[in-house]
């Protein structure tokens, strides 16, 4: 009968008071991890809930009733929806040759142009408020336009064209980082095969680049609805015409408090709402395009 000697543990392995394996103390080591990213984005994320929660909390459903279905708030938010939309075509269509030639295109300015396009996320709204304004009213082209029967100040579209100067730099800065991500190989392939550029874009570069399409066109119609400092220099606040919701939670917490808390809860409503679903539209889409 062959005996089995008892292996002598080295040194490494040998057991010491209170100590854990290997993996115990790994997974201890994640944790603690966990714990201390959790500590410091606690504040962050405290700052940002606590508003929104305190102002949810400050109304109840039947002031919100009383006040959201008058005339005045309906008409404020269907402008505010409406033109948003306008203003998102409007962006999709000259924003994504903008970000498609600068994704793939170098040439000389071109830091001058990306800081052009990036202007209006750190211009004071109130200033390319009256920046549009001195152009497009009638100390600019608005007294030649006028004088065609044209005006654009202080007009429902006016509203469209603050939204689309504020926004705008949202959707082509997603749409440029999404078209680079694109690589450069399909594309090539796409041609060798006899496909146009028209088509290669349409059947190879914008599918792959829809998630960072759609995710800044989200954020671009989302800034567009908040827009207030631009639209209330270039298009004035006229309820009805161009007085849209954010304009009306203004001027309504000058008279109304309750009145502007329901309004202001209900643009939270609906931004938040449609943040939601768009992001899971985007993550399908994602998922749909990584699949094997």
């Amino acid at each position: 009968m062959d005996t089995v000697l008892p292996r002598h543990k080295s040194r490494g392995e040998a057991n010491l008071p209170g100590r854990l394996p290997a993996g115990h103390m790994r997974a201890a080591g994640r944790a603690r991890g966990t714990l201390l990213v959790v500590l410091l984005a606690l504040p962050l994320l405290l700052y940002l809930a606590g508003p929104i929660v305190g102002l949810m909390a400050r109304t109840t459903p039947s002031v919100w009733q009383s006040y959201v279905c008058c005339w005045q708030a309906a008409s404020a938010l269907r402008l505010s929806l409406v033109t948003a939309s306008i203003a998102l075509i409007v962006v999709i269509i000259i924003g994504t040759p903008v970000a498609y030639w600068l994704a793939h295109h170098d040439f000389r300015g071109k830091g001058a142009i990306d800081t052009l396009i990036d202007l209006p996320l750190v211009l004071p709204p109130a200033a390319a408020g009256f920046a549009l304004l001195l152009l497009f009213g009638k100390q600019g082209l608005g007294a030649w336009l006028q004088a065609h029967d044209l005006r654009i100040s202080l007009t429902p579209l006016a509203v469209v064209m603050a939204q689309v100067f504020v926004a705008s730099p949202f959707y082509v800065k997603q749409a440029r980082a999404g078209f680079e991500a694109v690589p450069r190989d399909l594309r090539l392939a796409s041609a060798t095969l006899g496909a146009g550029p028209a088509r290669t874009f349409l059947r190879v570069t914008a599918p792959l680049a829809s998630p960072a399409l759609l995710a800044g066109a989200v954020m671009t119609w989302a800034r567009a609805l908040g827009e207030f400092g631009a639209t209330l220099v270039f298009a004035g606040a006229f309820p009805g015409r161009t007085e849209t919701m954010p304009i009306a939670i203004y001027t309504t917490s000058t008279t109304n408090l309750p009145a502007a808390i329901a309004l202001a809860c209900t643009l939270v409503i609906v931004s938040f709402a449609v943040l939601v679903v768009t992001r899971e539209i985007a993550g399908r889409r994602l998922r749909i395009s990584l699949a094997p």
